[in-house]
């Protein structure tokens, strides 16, 4: 019975402690659920006073509006000539901002060698060509034969000048061999057909003149191709553009055995910039006939100390359309004397000296044509 009772007590303390941590767990628990909700009830009441505040704020500044619009509509009844002065008054203009050149700033310039050139190119003459043809397979080109690289800022500004006439098939061959190639060379250029009216002599070197001048009233171009209309480049790695030198590109013609028929060669197809061609007065314009023109163009080159620059005999072949000699082209009788007194004529006989008419201007696709009465001897 003693052992009982000793683990009756024992188990009665126990019972009690048990229980008085049960109290002391409860009382802490509502002890921290009270500071919650006093907490809660802290920020249900900070937010109801900021709303309450922003309301106050947003009706003084609506009934401070609506005073400034009282005082305003009694200033305009008040005062006639003010709202006058206020409707007539002219608004500054905003700057008109080029997007053609604002986007071309944006655009990174092209590469020196452009990555679309594939090389050798098969030329033949067989297979009749039409305007219509070059046109659809051509759809990039602007009226007047433009074309601009759309990916990249081209290097330089190319006009292509064409001395012409009577040549219409010539013409549609170089068309459709040329603008894929100078488009895959990635220029901004344009082509220029200009046609001598009548039937008088021939004056190639007087025509590249006038095409040098009316294409400067279209763009500000700054390189020169001054290209006969029967040659087709064979590798589209001859690049028709400008270098540091002035540029014979028909080095190696399929009418000479794709070689140079000799060192001053200057004819077919050739560039200059802007500044080479005007540090030489521009071109003869009293060449009437065939020949003669092309050396004079070199001696005036050689004058000014400049040499020609040439791409390799490979990359340089072009091959030349076969056709009769033109009518009223023939062989000019006194271009050996007049090559003899370049350096005493080129001064006073040039682009300073150049005078034609302009008869008529035709903006196609593939070509900007200007047909120019220039005269004759």
């Amino acid at each position: 019975m003693p052992d009982s009772a000793v683990n009756f007590s024992v188990l009665h303390r126990t019972c009690k402690l048990v229980v008085l941590l049960c109290f002391l767990h409860i009382s802490v628990t509502l002890v921290f659920y009270v500071r919650s909700l006093d907490i809660r009830f802290a920020f249900v009441q900070n937010q109801q006073s900021r709303t309450q505040s922003n309301h106050v704020r947003n009706t003084n500044f609506t009934t401070k509006l609506g005073l400034k619009d009282i005082s305003t509509q009694k200033q305009h009844i008040t005062s006639p000539q003010q709202e006058h002065e206020k409707e007539t008054k002219i608004e500054p203009q905003r700057p008109v901002v080029d997007k053609e050149s604002t986007d071309a700033k944006r655009r990174e310039k092209c590469p020196e060698t452009s990555p679309l050139l594939v090389g050798p190119l098969r030329v033949e003459f067989n297979t009749p060509i039409s305007l219509e043809q070059t046109r659809s397979e051509n759809p990039n080109l602007e009226a007047g034969g433009r074309y601009r690289p759309k990916d990249c800022m081209a290097l330089q500004k190319v006009a292509i000048i064409i001395p012409f006439r009577n040549r219409d098939e010539h013409l549609k061959y170089w068309l459709y061999y040329l603008h894929p190639i100078l488009q895959r060379q990635q220029l901004d250029y344009g082509v220029y057909v200009i046609n001598q009216e009548g039937d008088e002599i021939f004056n190639r070197a007087k025509l590249l003149n006038v095409g040098y001048a009316e294409a400067l009233k279209e763009y500000d171009y700054n390189c020169f191709v001054f290209s006969d209309v029967d040659l087709i480049p064979m590798d589209d790695r001859n690049t028709y553009r400008c270098f540091s030198q002035p540029r014979h590109l028909s080095v190696s013609m399929d009418k000479f055995g794709f070689r140079l028929p000799y060192n001053q060669y200057f004819g077919g197809v050739s560039s200059m910039s802007k500044e080479q061609y005007l540090k030489i007065n521009g071109f003869p314009n009293n060449y009437w006939g065939w020949g003669g023109e092309d050396d004079d163009i070199y001696n005036r080159l050689a004058s000014k100390g400049m040499s020609i620059s040439r791409p390799s005999g490979a990359v340089g072949k072009c091959r030349m359309i076969r056709h009769d000699r033109d009518k009223q082209n023939e062989p000019n009788p006194q271009r050996f004397d007049r090559i003899a007194h370049t350096r005493e004529t080129m001064h006073k006989d040039g682009i300073n000296s150049l005078s034609y008419k302009v008869v008529q201007m035709e903006k196609d696709q593939l070509y900007t044509k200007i047909t120019v009465a220039v005269g004759k001897p």
